[in-house]
């Protein structure tokens, strides 16, 4: 787990910047007491976002949009990955 000082340094984004974008919904700590608790993917989401804003212009909205779309292609991967697996313990079936 990632303190939330060694993820404001990994992400050079002040302490009320992070506790923002948490309260937005843009950054979800898989740990929230006693103090929030961040994972890789996180700091890899905290820095996409920093692009977003400072190279692209994206406004608040449309990082939420992004985001949003973001989780959906990633769910959509873990979905399609399990039915792969899935289909891949069946047998063959042959037509007669």
């Amino acid at each position: 787990m990632i303190t939330i000082v060694e993820f404001c340094s990994r992400t050079r984004l002040e302490r009320p910047v992070v506790e923002a974008w948490v309260r937005a919904g843009w950054l979800l700590p898989p740990q929230a007491e006693p103090e929030l608790g961040f994972a890789d993917i996180d700091v890899a989401r905290a820095r996409l976002i920093s692009e977003l804003r400072a190279d692209f212009g994206v406004n608040d909205d449309g990082i939420a949009v992004v985001l949003h779309l973001l989780d959906q292609v990633h769910d959509l991967r873990r979905t399609l990955a399990e039915a792969l697996k899935e289909l891949e313990r069946r047998p063959i079936q042959r037509e007669r």
